[in-house]
């Protein structure tokens, strides 16, 4: 549970232009779609990704880091890791298992084989979409447990996109065609609290010493 009383204290540190701009973009995110990038090469690439999500309002990204390292360039994403939740993974099998275990239904987004096309994709649960590396796509593991599969329809000689591209694409229309459902997408109001919370303390300068004198240990 939030401290409600160490939430209103910190936010009279910040401008209530600010707090009213967190509210305002609390009521547009949601944890119903979610992203998972497995194993991206380029740092920029990964970056992007977890930009759009946030531009999107997509609150969680899932980073699969067992080959190249830590991928995220905060210089790119522009400071969008302080707004999405970053989660990493040393592995793709531990990524599909903690989703499932969320309710989350893996989404492979490939542009081969007779996929659903993204102009015809419908909700049916919590959606985790799976992006690949940019030369090889996603992992033989990601296609054999994936709930089903997505593409973005294509009409020139090239067949693929760079993948952040892809992600923007995919976000952009899947967000918009969430909102227009009956679906309960947005953030339970503890979950509206929690970042809140967390939010308003990335924006408190020398937050220990705010701290402290919070907890009267100063």
């Amino acid at each position: 549970m939030v401290d409600l009383k160490l939430l209103e204290y910190l936010e009279g540190f910040i401008t209530p232009k600010r707090k009213s701009r967190f509210l305002d973009i609390l009521e547009e995110r949601t944890n119903y779609i979610t992203v998972a990038i497995e194993d991206v090469y380029q740092m920029h690439n990964t970056s992007a990704v977890v930009r759009s999500c946030d531009v999107f309002g997509v609150q969680q990204a899932h980073l699969i880091e067992s080959r190249h390292g830590k991928r995220l360039d905060k210089e790119i994403a522009m400071g969008a890791q302080q707004w999405v939740d970053i989660s990493r993974y040393n592995n793709t099998t531990d990524c599909i298992e903690n989703l499932r275990d969320r309710g989350y239904k893996i989404v492979a987004t490939t542009p081969h084989g007779s996929n659903s096309s993204l102009n015809n994709f419908e909700f049916t649960a919590k959606t985790a979409l799976f992006f690949g590396t940019e030369r090889d796509g996603l992992s033989r593991e990601v296609l054999e447990r994936a709930d089903s599969f997505l593409k973005i329809p294509m009409v020139g000689f090239t067949e693929s996109l760079n993948i952040s591209v892809s992600a923007a694409i995919i976000l952009h229309a899947l967000t918009n065609k969430l909102r227009r459902t009956e679906i309960v997408w947005r953030l339970t109001e503890e979950e509206k609290l929690e970042k809140r919370l967390d939010w308003t303390k990335k924006s408190v300068r020398s937050l220990n010493d705010v701290l402290a004198r919070f907890h009267g240990t100063k």
